[in-house]
């Protein structure tokens, strides 16, 4: 099994690193024992014991992959010397900076603090890049890899509704149990593998460039788990699940609660204290091996406090991991046992609050192990296993920053922006890697941090941010100091390209303030549109609305659905006419409207999906999208399926910088080493003008434009 292109351009080291990294891959399948595979929701979800079966296949598909490979690269040098022998440039390297936001980069340059931004600026190019509607980080994102609008690849959120039960989905990606289960005595063995079905539709543009013969690693590019197959390597991104099954729930453990609190991003368990030690445990996957438990598996771990020295010792599976206040530890393995010798393998990092007056231990949301994956993380399975051996554990769930933790107050500013360049760190090597593994084809690389600590410290940036002021002795230039890191990375990134190789800098959308957030299910409930029960009030995704009585509602970010006759479960209105007509009029009296206590617009634009996107999955897209004004998003709330009193309210959270907004706010941003024309570019203009560069023709079905590119001229 091979991990990186098969270049004759290797040095020998890094030919016989590889070799020795395929070898331990291929003998840690063998060894691999039963996983958990989890459901992909959006809150607490379900795990399916994986069966001895489908590790067998692994084992088999690992065995024909090694005894394959030299016939396979035989017939790959062959089709790479037709592909190059039309390419334009030999490599091309992609950094995908989520979240990187023109007017800030603009004004850091103008200041002085990015350096190679700014060479690139001047001497190559820089441009505002179009992102997508709604500017979401999963649809841009799919744009981007697809070349295609968003009813082409069937992402419009990160949320997708339920039909039938009025209840979301994970908009990417659906994961149910094994279809065949022998059941013995009290336990529940599936027999056949688990059913994982991608909802990104369309096709990546590393798949046409592979099947030219043209190299491709692909490193975190959000939508991509569950990973397909092509000939190149590919590690998921954004949307991999943790081993709940969740995007994130992490765990925070103290003695000032005697019972355990669960939320729909974390729990709280108290400890317990015996003798001179405090007892307490991780939460993991359900236990569904068993059909007589409906409770979760636990890992239990201990923890000894050493009284005023602000330090202790956790004990964990015949562990000893020194614990320090204010220090995250390195990534700690965890078993989750589920009898009958079948075990799910998961990471985490743990955090000590404090330890006196309480004892208090943030541990993060517990990862899918990279080397023992519960659910296919990667592409080939072992490359997952190559990059833990190659630079040790690492993050692997898609949204790994815990922001939850942050807005929650169970970390502070400064514990949240280390744990976001830990990430980073790691992120980095695996780039530098696959950078130097691919002499030839494309390398991608997708680092979220500059998303996340936009989100999270915009309120010490915008001095406009007056709900989520602050804390006193945090750092007003969290966010300059992250773009500079940035620019850093790039100039690194500078010295490994040659003159003939293209190097693109692109982000999905930009950012803005989020002060205020608009209830879009309250407007709804107001209007006349969403019905309640008889003396009801809402709860969490629409608990107590009278479906029989209601038009429409919104769920995720940015959308409003029908109550569709024939789509809903219980709709109300009829398909056709009626339907286009109610979608006019909520479109009319959304845009424009206004927050009356600020006289701001908070609705910049109401789209109607019939006019807006076009493609085979437009009927899965909101009715009607929402382009919110500058400081405004849909609130907490209305993203969440709950009826308030309120249509605004203050954001009074940490994440206090969003871009969910009217797409002509927010665009991103393109930076190059070469010359790009044209006037406007889009980021589903990525695709195919990589496509035309190395000389594939642009599949009709495409709604980007290939750029007019080439090398800036050497002075």
């Amino acid at each position: 099994m091979t991990f990186a292109q098969p270049r004759a351009q290797w040095n020998s080291r890094g030919m016989r690193r590889i070799a020795r990294c395929a070898i331990l891959a291929f003998v840690l399948l063998l060894l691999w024992t039963p996983a958990a595979h989890a459901y992909v929701g959006p809150g607490a979800g379900f795990a399916v014991l994986s069966s001895f079966l489908t590790i067998l296949l692994a084992s088999v598909q690992a065995v024909f992959a090694l005894l394959t490979w030299p016939l396979r690269q035989f017939f790959r040098a062959l089709r790479r010397r037709r592909a190059y022998r039309r390419a334009r440039t030999s490599r091309v390297v992609i950094l995908g900076f989520d979240g990187m936001d023109p007017e800030l980069t603009e004004r850091f340059i103008q200041e002085g603090k990015l350096p190679n931004l700014a060479k690139l600026r001047a001497n190559g190019t820089f441009r505002r890049l179009a992102t997508t509607l709604p500017p979401i980080s999963p649809v841009a994102w799919s744009s981007f890899l697809t070349g295609v609008n968003p009813g082409k690849h069937n992402i419009y959120d990160f949320l997708t509704p339920d039909r039938r039960r009025y209840l979301p989905e994970l908009s990417s990606a659906r994961i149910r149990g094994s279809k065949r289960v022998l059941k013995i005595g009290r336990y529940a063995i599936p027999l056949s593998r688990p059913q994982i079905k991608p909802l990104r539709r369309s096709t990546p543009f590393w798949h046409y460039l592979a099947d030219a013969g043209v190299f491709c690693s692909v490193i975190r590019v959000p939508i991509t788990f569950p990973p397909e197959k092509f000939s190149g390597v590919l590690l998921s991104g954004m949307c991999v699940p943790d081993v709940q099954g969740t995007q994130g729930t992490f765990s925070f453990h103290t003695t000032r609660t005697a019972s355990r609190e669960t939320a729909s991003n974390r729990v709280v368990v108290p400890f317990e204290k015996r003798g001179a030690l405090f007892h307490s445990y991780i939460p993991g996957p359900p236990d569904t091996l068993r059909t007589d438990s409906s409770g979760e598996l636990r890992a239990a771990f201990r923890v000894k406090p050493a009284a005023g020295k602000g330090k202790a010792e956790l004990q964990l599976d015949g562990q000893r991991i020194a614990l320090a206040v204010g220090q995250y530890t390195e990534w700690v393995e965890l078993e989750f046992s589920a009898g009958l010798g079948a075990s799910v393998k998961g990471i985490c990092r743990f955090y000590l609050k404090s330890v006196e007056p309480e004892l208090e231990l943030y541990a993060t949301p517990v990862n899918i192990h990279p080397m023992r994956p519960a659910l296919p993380i990667s592409h080939p399975l072992p490359y997952s296993i190559y990059l833990a051996k190659l630079n040790g554990l690492y993050a692997t769930l898609g949204l790994a920053e815990d922001t939850w933790a942050l807005n929650d107050g169970y970390l502070s500013d400064q514990a949240f922006l280390e744990q976001c360049y830990l990430i980073h760190e790691e992120r980095e090597r695996m780039f530098f890697d696959a950078l130097e593994k691919t002499a030839q084809g494309v390398c991608v690389c997708v680092f979220d941090i500059t998303d996340r600590v936009q989100h999270m410290f915009w309120r010490h940036f915008a001095g406009d941010h007056s709900c989520a002021a602050p804390l006193p002795g945090d750092p007003p230039s969290v966010i300059e100091e992250m773009y500079a890191r940035m620019d850093e990375l790039v100039g690194r990134t500078m010295e490994k390209m040659s003159s003939d190789s293209l190097l693109l800098i692109v982000s999905d959308h930009g950012f803005k303030s989020f002060q205020w957030g608009v209830n879009l299910n309250s407007w709804l409930h107001q209007q006349g549109y969403l019905a309640l029960k008889e003396g009801a009030a809402s709860g969490d995704w629409f608990q107590d609305v009278d479906w029989s009585r209601t038009r429409a509602y919104s769920l995720g970010l940015n959308g409003i659905y029908l109550n569709l006759k024939g789509r809903e479960s219980s709709g109300t209105v009829e398909p056709g006419a009626e339907a286009a007509g109610l979608r006019a009029e909520l479109c009319a009296k959304l845009q424009g409207l206004t927050d009356p206590a600020t006289s701001r617009v908070a609705i910049r634009r109401a789209f109607d999906a019939m006019h807006s996107f076009t493609g085979p999955y437009r009927e899965n897209a909101p009715d009607v999208v929402i382009g919110f004004g500058e400081g405004y998003r849909a609130s907490w709330d209305s993203a969440q399926g709950r009826v308030t009193q309120a249509v605004f309210e203050i954001n009074s959270k940490a994440w206090s910088g969003d871009h969910c907004i009217d797409p002509e706010l927010v665009p991103g941003v393109l930076f190059s080493n070469w010359k790009i024309g044209g006037e406007r570019h889009a980021i589903m203009d990525v695709a195919p003008t990589l496509l035309e560069l190395f000389g594939l023709q642009v599949p009709a079905h495409m709604d980007g434009t290939a750029w007019s590119a080439g090398p800036a001229p050497t002075s």
